[in-house]
C-alpha cells in the first residue's frame, strides 16, 4: 500500500473517486430515509419511537469503527512510518467524535421513553461516553504539540491504549447486567429484525459508511494542503532570513 502513500498520488486518486463516493452517499441516504420513515412498519411495542435506531445504531457503529481506523492507522504510522497513516488517523478523529456525540444524543432521546430517563450509568452508555473523551484527548494531543512527529507518536500510544475501551463497548451487554439491548445485527443466530426494518437499517449503515469515507478523504486532503502551506512558509521564511 506504500505506493498510495505519496501525498500527490493520493490527491489525484481521491479527486477522481470523491464525486462518486459523494453521489453514492446521497443515494444511500435517500433510500435509507425512504425505507426508515415510510416503508419500515411501526413497531408493535415501541410504535414509531423505535425509528431513532436508524440513526442511533449506524452512529454508534461508526463511532467504534472510526476509533478502530485511528488505532490501525496509528499502528501503521508508528511501525512502518507510512507517510499518510498518521494524517489518516488525525483526520478520522473529529469525524469519530461527531458520530460518538450523535450516538450519545440519540441514545438519550431513545432512553427517555424506553427507560424513563435520558441517562443512566449503564455499562454500554458509560463506555461510549469514555470513547467520546478518548476522541477529545486524541484531538487535544495533536493540538497541544507543535512538533508533528512527536505528536504523531504520542497520539499513536493514546489511540492504541484506548482501543481496549472499544472492546469493552462491544461486549459490555454480554459481560454485565445492562439495560441496553443486546446486539441487533451481529448475532450468531442472525439479526433480530427483518423485512423493511432490516433493509432500512442496512441502508443507513451503508450511507453512514460512505459519508465517513467522503469526509475522511476531504479532511486528509485538507491536512495535506495545510502541510504544504506550512512547508512553503518555512521555505520562504528561511529564504528571507
Amino acid at each position: 500500500m506504500h505506493k498510495f502513500a505519496n501525498p500527490a498520488r493520493f490527491m489525484r486518486l481521491s479527486n477522481i473517486v470523491l464525486p462518486w463516493i459523494t453521489g453514492l452517499t446521497i443515494l444511500l441516504f435517500a433510500l435509507g430515509l425512504y425505507y426508515s420513515l415510510i416503508l419500515a412498519p411501526e413497531d408493535y411495542q415501541m410504535g414509531n419511537t423505535y425509528r431513532i435506531i436508524f440513526v442511533h445504531v449506524p452512529a454508534a457503529y461508526m463511532a467504534q469503527f472510526g476509533y478502530g481506523v485511528i488505532a490501525v492507522s496509528s499502528a501503521i504510522g508508528f511501525i512502518w512510518k507510512h507517510p499518510l497513516a498518521d494524517q489518516a488517523a488525525r483526520a478520522t478523529a473529529p469525524i469519530g467524535a461527531a458520530f460518538t456525540a450523535l450516538a450519545l444524543l440519540t441514545g438519550s432521546l431513545w432512553g427517555k421513553p424506553m427507560w424513563g430517563t435520558y441517562w443512566i450509568w449503564d455499562a454500554r452508555l458509560t463506555s461510549m461516553l469514555i470513547l467520546f473523551f478518548l476522541y477529545l484527548g486524541y484531538i487535544a494531543v495533536w493540538q497541544a504539540i507543535e512538533d508533528q512527529v512527536k505528536a504523531a507518536k504520542i497520539a499513536s500510544i493514546v489511540s492504541l491504549v484506548g482501543l481496549v475501551n472499544v472492546i469493552i463497548i462491544k461486549f459490555s451487554v454480554d459481560w454485565w447486567n445492562t439495560l441496553h439491548q443486546p446486539a441487533t445485527l451481529m448475532r450468531m443466530d442472525g439479526p433480530t429484525i427483518g423485512g423493511n426494518m432490516l433493509i432500512a437499517l442496512l441502508l443507513m449503515i451503508a450511507a453512514f459508511n460512505m459519508f465517513f469515507v467522503a469526509v475522511l478523504f476531504w479532511r486528509i486532503q485538507s491536512l495535506i494542503l495545510q502541510r504544504r502551506i506550512r512547508s512553503l512558509r518555512l521555505q520562504l521564511g528561511g529564504g528571507l532570513g
